[in-house]
């Protein structure tokens, strides 16, 4: 199954939150058949699929990674701005079998942009490719 939406969260008044919302252009641009959309609160994903696949500031990472298992939010101490909400939501919404799998592209608050970006890219490439086998 190809991905074909990312919820995007992000503020754009906090510098630390605001880097995934600098990348949706370019993202689109690099991935036409991907939507990208902005979300700011957790509350807002519930109708989103079965699959959800997210991007959002990391903090305690240097590279852009991604996070496959909700645990892992506060298990290996990464969290994002949003962690308590969107970890905990999200655990909530497996538990009550609303979805199935969550994929987080984590990205490190203060990246460089065109660093985030190219990290970025090939990571979404790497699940694409992982998701079509």
């Amino acid at each position: 199954m190809a991905i074909n939406k990312i919820l995007v969260f992000g503020n754009p008044l906090v510098e630390k939150d605001r880097l995934p919302l600098k990348l949706i252009k370019s993202l689109r641009k690099e991935f036409p058949n991907i939507e990208f959309k902005e979300f700011d609160t957790i509350e807002e994903i519930q109708n989103e699929g079965r699959i959800l696949y997210i991007l959002d500031s990391v903090e305690n990472i240097k590279n852009v990674t991604i996070i496959r298992n909700i645990d892992d939010l506060f298990i290996n101490r990464i969290y994002s701005v949003h962690d308590f909400d969107l970890a905990n939501s999200l655990k909530i919404f497996k538990k009550l079998d609303m979805i199935d799998d969550v994929i987080i592209f984590g990205v490190p608050m203060f990246m460089d942009k065109k660093k985030a970006l190219i990290e970025l890219v090939n990571k979404i490439k790497s699940i694409s490719i992982l998701e079509n086998d």
